[in-house]
């Protein structure tokens, strides 16, 4: 699998996960976290700290669709 369609694979996945997070606003992040060890906010984290990384400084915030 070339570089192009793995990141293409990989961007899908995320959002699907975040369409999924969506969709179960009953479940809470403590469980969650409890569950698979990271929650909501870990996400919304990791991405924020990845836009910083790569200097990307007009992203628009994953907090909005990660901690819901």
């Amino acid at each position: 699998m070339d570089d192009n369609t793995k990141k293409k694979l990989q961007s899908a996945t995320f959002e699907r996960l975040l369409r999924h997070l969506d969709e179960r606003k009953d479940v809470q992040n403590i469980d969650i976290m409890n569950l698979v060890g990271f929650c909501r906010n870990c996400l919304s984290r990791w991405y924020r700290e990845e836009a910083e990384k790569k200097r990307y400084h007009n992203y628009r915030s994953r907090g909005e669709r990660t901690y819901l």
